[in-house]
């Protein structure tokens, strides 16, 4: 359930009175007069058409100089493109999780990167065990901890001494140090997949494998994450080779190539 936040002290009017009108123009789907907008917004006349003015420059409406109208413009659609297009990686991603949540008894889990080098947890399938690792939608973490970490980092293009910074940084259950984890990072570039198994948290194992966009950079991690004593190393193995094959078809049909999973 999403945290209900508190309001601004202060709120901005005119950008309120914006929203409304744009709301309103999504909701009624046709062409409408000023006067109309303004009598049901409860708005005043000169105010509402100064804001129309405003959404019309910025591309957001659409003024019809023959009837006078206005209508929904196709800034709108570009405002929302990139909303658009995680919420349909994300629909694309989901029957990959639950394959994988099933056939490996884990909790799959799918991050997408942030700004400030953090990820969030956009989805999840789990297991039908009565005992499973749970975690909760929206959930963030910093970029380059855990096995996602890894991955992100055999990706970032960072420098041994930028990575050692941002390791500095992380706070993980168990002792790892820096020399072990640039290692675990080479090998996860090597094998497409990368483990990390009670250092994060402890007495849990997590696989993780990277999505990457069109440049080679991370987009996305698929995790799937289990109780360590449950996982014998053929079960990792397989598991990170389930991940790494379906990580690399999801970045090719992203990049518009079309890449069967083997």
């Amino acid at each position: 359930m999403p945290s209900e936040e508190p309001a601004p002290e202060k709120l901005v009017g005119a950008l309120i009175g914006g929203l409304a009108v744009l709301r309103y123009l999504v909701a009624t789907q046709a062409p409408v007069g000023v006067s109309r907008i303004a009598r049901d917004l409860e708005l005043n006349p000169s105010t509402c058409f100064n804001l129309l003015k405003t959404l019309v420059h910025e591309g957001l409406a659409v003024f019809n100089e023959t009837t006078k109208t206005y209508s929904v413009g196709l800034g709108l659609l570009a405002l929302a493109k990139g909303t658009l297009e995680e919420t349909s990686y994300i629909a694309m991603v989901r029957p990959h999780l639950r394959e994988v949540a099933v056939n490996h008894g884990v909790t799959c889990t799918l991050w997408h990167v942030m700004t400030g080098e953090r990820v969030v947890l956009v989805d999840r399938a789990d297991n039908d065990a009565a005992i499973r690792v749970y975690m909760s939608i929206g959930q963030r973490l910093p970029m380059y901890i855990a096995a996602l970490g890894r991955g992100m980092a055999a990706h970032s293009g960072l420098t041994t001494s930028e990575l050692r910074s941002r390791f500095a940084k992380l706070r993980w259950e168990s002792d790892l140090t820096f020399d072990t984890y640039l290692a675990e990072v080479e090998e996860t570039r090597r094998r497409g997949y990368a483990v990390d198994q009670s250092h994060y948290v402890r007495g849990v194992t997590t696989v993780s494998s990277v999505v990457l966009d069109a440049l080679a950079k991370p987009l996305m991690a698929i995790s799937a994450v289990g109780f360590g004593a449950q996982m014998s190393k053929a079960d990792v193995k397989a598991l990170g080779e389930d991940l790494r094959d379906r990580a690399a078809a999801i970045s090719s049909a992203m990049a518009g190539r079309h890449r069967p999973r083997s």
